[in-house]
């Protein structure tokens, strides 16, 4: 069997949570959490990083922050996770889903503008698999219409546009730990704020609306509810888990890297064959590696070999079913212009296994059987199962 994620374990976490009970501080703001707060700051060059319970949770954070009111515009991919659309919609927001980029399934950054009325506060761009938005364009439109640039950079860690870490370009960024990314603690996020009057009011909100961080750090004798807020703190065990993963981000980096170049170099003869498309790194994009994704004809394409790998003991994965098609999306959103790629893409998509220490005889494995399926082997192995039913 070859998983399609093996959750990150760097065989240092145990010792960093140890740490952690023995000092008996095991809520929010620890030690830890002071530790990989300032790796994030010193790494990434961003004005204020505050470790949260999910990049959804960030995403909350940016909301509050912004004053979203009812009837306000969100522009945003609808080939997304639920999470960017949620964060605005519980704040009374309209939808605005925009078309995608075929290549990188990123939001067109080129129908951005058509999409802006005097409604519109905040832009959403989702770095999908890790892979830049065309960020200089997103920014020149946020300045010129007076916007905040929200970065969903749940895939993008590590990844950067031009020489910028992706979360560190908008006003705001939002990072995702969960178990699936490639550094994670199981449940964990991050709000970066790259605009530093937002940072004052960031830790007010995290703290359920209390000036208890001042009170922490002995600035004010008692700590008062200022605003509105909620308990986005993670838990200091948490922090203990995500702080050596974060210690070994590059050597993780490249491994992942190796694993996704390795994919790639073996796929291009099919590529080339038409049988299968390849994912597309702008020259601006400097990538992760967090997934690895082929594009097949059609969805029938992608069930049979998806049930195909299955069968040989290779899991995969579809992804995002777009957001304007859902009941919710309907009722709270629309889709501006034409959705010419958005669907018709995400359908096509499979994602193959793709880990830390993935094995590359695992790799050579995966595309060999995605080969013989295209080859023929997989049309004799529907006909044989159609048979047996």
């Amino acid at each position: 069997m070859i998983p399609f994620n093996k959750p990150l374990i760097t065989g240092n976490e145990e010792l960093y949570i140890r740490r952690v009970i023995e000092n008996g501080k095991m809520a929010g703001d620890g030690p830890l959490t002071e530790q990989c707060s300032s790796w994030f700051e010193d790494t990434l060059a961003c004005g204020r990083a505050l470790l949260t319970t999910s990049c959804t949770h960030a995403l909350e954070m940016a909301a509050i922050l912004l004053d979203i009111v009812e009837g306000d515009e969100i522009i945003i991919p609808s080939f997304t996770f639920v999470s960017t659309a949620n964060a605005f919609l519980l704040r009374g927001a309209k939808l605005v889903f925009v078309d995608i980029q075929p290549d990188t399934m990123n939001i067109n950054e080129m129908l951005i503008e058509r999409a802006i009325t005097h409604k519109t506060r905040a832009i959403v761009p989702v770095h999908y698999a890790g892979v830049s938005c065309e960020m200089d364009m997103i920014m020149r439109l946020a300045h010129r219409y007076n916007l905040v640039v929200i970065e969903d950079a749940a895939h993008g860690l590590m990844s950067k546009y031009q020489d910028k870490y992706l979360g560190t370009i908008g006003h705001l960024g939002c990072f995702s730990f969960h178990e699936s990314k490639n550094y994670h603690c199981g449940e964990g996020g991050a709000l970066i704020i790259n605009d530093k009057r937002f940072i004052e009011r960031a830790e007010i909100i995290r703290e359920k609306g209390t000036n208890r961080t001042k009170y922490l750090h002995g600035l004010i004798d008692k700590y008062t509810w200022l605003d509105i807020g909620s308990s986005y703190l993670l838990s200091e065990l948490n922090a203990a888990y995500l702080y050596p993963q974060l210690l070994l981000a590059e050597p993780i980096n490249t491994d992942r890297l190796t694993s996704w170049q390795t994919y790639y170099d073996a796929f291009e003869e099919l590529m080339l064959d038409d049988k299968l498309t390849l994912p597309v790194i702008p020259k601006d994009a400097k990538h992760n590696g967090h997934i690895f994704y082929i594009k097949v004809k059609n969805q029938t394409v992608r069930n049979g070999l998806m049930t195909y790998l299955k069968h040989n003991g290779v899991m995969t994965a579809v992804h995002y079913a777009p957001l304007h098609s859902s009941d919710m999306g309907k009722r709270y959103g629309f889709f501006h212009g034409e959705d010419i790629h958005t669907t018709s893409e995400s359908e096509k998509i499979i994602r193959l296994p793709m880990y830390f220490g993935l094995q590359q005889e695992d790799i050579h494995t995966t595309v060999r059987l995605i080969k013989q399926y295209f080859a023929g082997e997989g049309a004799q192995w529907e006909e044989r199962e159609s048979c047996k039913r």
